[in-house]
Formats: C-alpha cells, structure tokens, sequence
C-alpha cells in the first residue's frame, strides 16, 4: 500500500459525457458505461503480451475474487495464448463515469525511490525509519458488523480502550532509544526523502557498505493524509502551476527552518516491514512499471484490468495502455482515479514527481459475472 505523491500535486479538472449508465453494486460502486471494443481506439497498439503477462502473474493472488477465478485460470493454464483475443474474448469493457457524469479524472504517478542510510544513528545518519509499532491496533470493522465491510479503525488500546494513535509530529518527537514500541529499521540521511518514501509506501535503502535494504508497507497511524503540496500553495511559498516533487524538495532546502512545521500538517504516519521483494503493492504482488496502477477499491477492484488513456507529462505525447490494478493508497480517492507505477530510477521519479495528468479509464469487467450478463441484458 502507497500514498500518492501526486494528488497532493493537483486538483482533478473534468471533461464532460453524457451516456447510458449501468450500475454494477458487487463489482464497483462506480457508474460504468458500457462500451464496444472498438470505442477504445488504441486498445489493439498496445503492447496486449506484456500485459497480458502482468494480468497473469497477478492472477496468482487475485483469483481469490470469485469474479477473477475462472479467467485466471484460464491465464494460469495456457501454455500459448493470442493475447488480444484473451482480453476480448473473457471481458466486456466499461467507460468509468464520476458521479458529476464527467469521463476524465485525475492521473498520477509514483515511484519506488532509492534512500541513504545505516543501521546505526551516526550524525550524518539521523533519521529513523520505524517498522510498525508493536501497540498499533488494525481493527477490521466488517468482522463486527458486515455492513462496514471496507472500514477499517486503526489506534492503539488504553485502559481497555482505543484512542487515536500518536500524529506525525508526535511520533517524531520520541525517542526511539527510550520507546518500547518504536524500533528503527534503519536510519537515513534526509527527512524529506524519508517523507516522500512514506508518501510512496515502499522503496530501497542503500547502506555504506553497498548494499540494499528493501522496504514494504508496513502500516500507517490512522490519520487522515493532508497534502503538503496542497499547503505550500495555500501558503504562497509554490504557485499551484510549479508544483511538483522536484519543487517541493527545491524549496524544502532553500527553508529548513519551515520544514518540520509544512510535514507535520499531514498527521498521517507511515510504518515499514523489511521485504525481500522491491515495491510491492497491496495485492501482494511486486509492481511492474507501466503496467500497475494504484486505485480506489470502492470503484476498481485489485486484479482488475484497467485500460488508461492519459498523456505523458514529459513529452506529452499520449500514454494509453492496459494496467493492472495492483496497490491501493490513503490519498487515491475517486471514481476516475489513478496512479501509475513508474518503476524505479532517476527517469521514474521525474515522471512519477511531474505527473498530473486528466485521463479516461476503461474497467475490464470478466464475462463469467452475473452483474455483466444483466447488465447487458437490460
């Protein structure tokens, strides 16, 4: 699990549509229109094999949807297969719609990034990376009351009861020397890298000796994400139009003495597990670049094919492929609502820093469900 960099970055601006609408309550909670293959004009130039191996390897952990159990299959056991003919043979494809009926939403990116650090505090080694703390408390609500299925309390118990868990700022003025329950992984060498770290929810720390240590998602304090972007801009120090990774850290350097006080406006904290896999998302699977995108669950289930239609903010030039969707974050929230995986490097992180894009997406819905058949039917 991540959380976005980019929504923190822009504000979603929409185009406008106006068709049928057909609701699928099991699958999505989105408004989905139906659609013809051929409406999805680029579908056929996209790389359909590389995708299709992306679908099947994360098919090993999403054929638990009941949904996604017989097309896995089919995926899983077939030694040669015509990939085009897979996807539109075994799905019927849905436009997703926002509530205001617009098509186009907001498409982000992000990134796994590569940190500095030791296993010991030295000064120039300073900043801790904590594991998730032993008192944290994750309770599932759906296994009390199945009608909050998807709700989810986190907290910590005290005297018999749960309170909110420690914000950011609090977190960051203990020591983790005198805690029971704080316990370093690691400690690097810049705390606004460390923050961005935690705002993509996994990445790679390089320790002096050469090598790496790989950081998962490992919980988070329960607070609601606040958008340091959002603030620079509603503070004047960053025009909304300059605003990207790359100037928030710009601006971080140039005003340390401000920089504590902008991070700890976002309470949410986010914990780590040392993994022997590199970024991987909340499926359980390690992501691909440019082929896994994180989503909201409420409209896009996990293991779910997604084909985007967006621009690439470098070039602009169009981006437009089939992803899977593979991780889920605090701060990708909406029904047109994406963040690319960008993969890991210099190059990844300039797209994933710079990319607020508008997009269209168009969910993969597997033929065998009985929600698609009514639809249909109707």
């Amino acid at each position: 699990m991540k959380q976005s960099l980019s929504l923190v970055l822009a504000i979603a601006l929409f185009g406008g549509c106006a068709a049928k609408i057909e609701q699928k309550p099991s699958v999505s909670k989105a408004k989905l229109q139906k659609v013809e293959w051929e409406d999805i004009e680029n579908f056929s130039k996209d790389n359909l094999n590389e995708a299709f191996d992306v679908f099947k390897k994360d098919c090993k952990v999403s054929r638990k949807d009941k949904n996604l159990d017989s097309v896995c299959i089919k995926a899983l056991t077939s030694s040669s297969i015509d990939s085009k003919k897979f996807f539109t043979t075994n799905f019927t494809p849905y436009k997703l719609i926002s509530p205001k009926g617009d098509d186009k939403g907001l498409i982000t990116g992000y990134y796994e990034p590569l940190l500095y650090g030791n296993r010991f505090k030295t000064p120039k080694y300073k900043y801790p990376v904590y594991a998730t703390p032993s008192d944290l408390l994750v309770v599932d609500l759906a296994s009390v009351y199945p009608s909050l299925e998807g709700k989810t309390v986190r907290g910590k118990l005290v005297d018999g009861t749960i309170k909110p868990y420690p914000t950011r700022e609090e977190i960051e003025s203990m020591n983790p020397q005198k805690s029971r329950v704080l316990k370093p992984i690691c400690y690097v060498d810049d705390k606004i890298d460390l923050f961005f770290l935690q705002v993509q929810g996994s990445g790679r720390v390089q320790l002096p000796n050469g090598r790496f240590i790989n950081l998962a998602y490992g919980g988070q304090n329960g607070r609601k994400y606040h958008s340091i972007g959002k603030e620079l801009i509603k503070r004047g120090y960053i025009k909304k139009e300059d605003i990207s990774l790359q100037s928030i850290k710009k601006w971080a350097k140039k005003n340390p003495a401000l920089v504590d006080e902008i991070l700890n406006t976002n309470q949410s904290y986010v914990f780590f597990q040392q993994s022997e896999k590199t970024a991987t998302g909340s499926l359980g699977v390690e992501l691909v670049a440019n082929r896994n995108i994180a989503v909201d669950t409420k409209y896009i289930p996990l293991g779910y094919p997604v084909f985007l239609e967006t621009t690439n903010p470098i070039t602009d030039k169009p981006y437009e492929q089939l992803m899977i969707a593979a991780d889920r974050g605090g701060a990708i929230k909406g029904t047109i609502r994406a963040d690319i995986f960008f993969g890991y490097g210099l190059e990844a992180k300039k797209l994933a820093g710079n990319m607020k894009q508008q997009g269209t997406m168009y969910i993969l819905l597997p033929n065998t469900t009985q929600e698609v058949k009514d639809a249909s039917n109707k």
